[in-house]
């Protein structure tokens, strides 16, 4: 079982375990930032993929990249 450290102002630090609710939702709030983790890593993956696909496009439409860098500001 985890240990929870309780600071408060002018008092000595409590440390003691956690309930078996609060550990529960330490555990449920540990699976929730994995999965949006994973899902932000997943979506910059997509958009980066999306990015270069276009600027592939755009150079088979015959622009250079100093064109493509001005049409997309990157």
């Amino acid at each position: 079982m985890a240990k929870i450290t309780i600071s408060r102002p002018n008092q000595a630090d409590e440390i003691r375990d956690l309930t078996a609710e609060e550990e529960t939702q330490r555990q449920t709030d540990i699976s929730a930032e994995t999965a949006r983790l994973e899902a932000d890593a997943e979506a910059k993956i997509a958009a980066d993929a999306k990015l270069a696909s276009g600027k592939a496009k755009l150079k088979e439409l015959g622009l250079d990249d100093d064109e493509i860098t001005q049409i997309i500001g990157i």
